[in-house]
């Protein structure tokens, strides 16, 4: 059997068992259901999705039919309903719309679909049976999540939140359309004294790459601002507006902060997704550089006033990026990165990536990772940025000798006068979980070295 994951739910009726499979070797699911009120049937499964190509799940059940989620012939996905009776017919419930689906949900007696446009949520309300009803209306540009519950509830919740919004919950009444606050924290910082701005610009290729760029009201484009652009840029993961009283510190020293949404990400759909996996995963890396000279040359910042950074796969667009053009930057900032990309699939869940990077273990695939593997393609003799990696000693998902081989060949290999550093957590793993001590200790160190290093001129 290949490897895999295997996820079994139960619809809210509990009429339905839904079985979803993938092989690791595919970046969709096949599904399948059982009919748990069918004595006769005991045993038996129907199979929705063969292919492993797709994203398919169920929602709900309606009487003796589900409704399915599904990127089938939908990149951007869409809504269809089908009898497990006859499973090969399909009928479009919310068809494809030109925004991705991000999410939908069976609830309180109508469907609620989040949509990302350009970036940011925007949530549509249709009734069971997919009529359209009316938007949510949000406080501003950033993210919705929730929506969640039973069909019989009156009303739900959802969270909002961006860059300079604190995540608030919301109490909504789909009958009305009201939303109302039911939680929110208490969080010393004025939104009004801050403004977030969505501009577009042209990769290499001249594929349009939305960006979000925030700061302080009254920022005076003279190129001398200090600038921390983050990106992820892989496994379909979308980056939408969020708060973080981390970046709040940014900001409020005048920071500038800019998140594009480069291909590889989920912000398009799956067609924007597939633009930035093997073998285009240098679309990625391209988008990414065009995102800082954009910023150079809205005079936002300079190659001495800007930090880079990105965590996971985003430490991995780091260690490209920073490779390829060592002088677009000052500050490199790779966390818990893919830095070997020839041996990754070797060690613990690394397997569970091939389908996004391709592995060394097929000739053409091997050739393509070897053009960005981070670690292959740091030489000697050359003034890297100054950089600090960040990894933890009980990191299972990318395990530290990712970081550490990055370290090593990095300072054997830096010619120039900036410092390369690692820095290692211990009794941590990734960053999920990781307690409030230590998230302030590393955020710390990180603002620390990044706001030296860009006010040092003499390097």
């Amino acid at each position: 059997m290949p490897l895999g994951f295997r996820i079994a739910e139960v619809t809210e009726d509990e009429c339905w068992l839904c079985l979803s499979l993938t092989d690791g070797l595919s970046a969709g699911n096949r599904l399948l259901v059982r009919d748990l009120h069918a004595p006769d049937q005991a045993g038996t499964w129907t199979v929705v999705q063969a292919s492993y190509e797709f994203d398919t799940s169920v929602i709900g059940s309606l009487g003796d039919e589900l409704l399915v989620y599904t990127n089938d012939h939908a990149p951007n996905y869409r809504v269809v309903r089908l009898d497990p009776r006859r499973p090969t017919e399909w009928h479009d419930v919310i068809a494809e719309a030109p925004e991705k689906l991000e999410t939908i949900s069976l609830a309180a007696g109508c469907l609620l679909a989040t949509y990302l446009h350009d970036a940011s949520s925007q949530v549509k309300v249709y009734s069971e049976s997919g009529e359209f009803r009316h938007v949510v209306s949000l406080p501003a540009i950033g993210t919705a999540a929730g929506f969640g519950g039973r069909r019989t509830d009156k009303v739900l919740y959802y969270a909002f939140t961006s860059f300079t919004y604190p995540t608030t919950i919301y109490r909504y009444d789909p009958a009305a359309n009201v939303s109302t606050v039911f939680k929110a924290p208490q969080v010393d910082v004025q939104p009004a004294d801050y403004e977030t701005t969505q501009v577009f610009y042209e990769s290499k290729d001249g594929t349009r790459i939305p960006m979000f760029i925030t700061h302080k009201k009254g920022l005076a484009l003279n190129r001398q601002n200090p600038t921390y652009l983050y990106a992820y840029g892989g496994f379909n993961v979308s980056l939408t507006p969020g708060f973080s009283v981390a970046r709040l510190l940014w900001l409020e020293r005048g920071g500038v902060l800019a998140i594009p949404s480069l291909r590889g990400g989920g912000e398009y759909g799956e067609a924007w997704h597939q633009a930035g996996m093997t073998p285009y995963k240098q679309n990625v890396f391209d988008d990414f550089i065009a995102a800082a000279d954009y910023l150079k040359s809205a005079g936002y910042t300079c190659s001495q006033k800007l930090a880079i950074a990105g965590g996971s796969n985003g430490g991995l667009l780091v260690g490209a990026i920073m490779t390829q053009q060592p002088t677009l930057c000052r500050v490199a900032l790779p966390a818990v990165g893919v830095m070997d990309m020839l041996k990754y699939q070797k060690f613990t869940i690394g397997w569970n990536w091939a389908p996004e990077y391709g592995t060394s273990d097929d000739e053409a695939q091997f050739h393509n990772l070897l053009s960005y593997s981070p670690l292959h393609n740091l030489k000697p003799g050359t003034a890297y940025p100054a950089t600090l990696i960040t990894t933890a000693d009980h990191d299972d998902r990318v395990v530290p000798a990712h970081s550490f081989k990055f370290a090593a060949e990095l300072q054997a290999c830096q010619a120039g006068p900036s410092p390369t550093l690692i820095r290692i957590d211990v009794n941590a793993g990734h960053g999920a979980g990781k307690s409030t001590q230590l998230q302030i200790a590393e955020w710390a160190d990180v603002w620390s070295f990044t706001l030296f290093e860009l006010s040092n001129e003499n390097r």
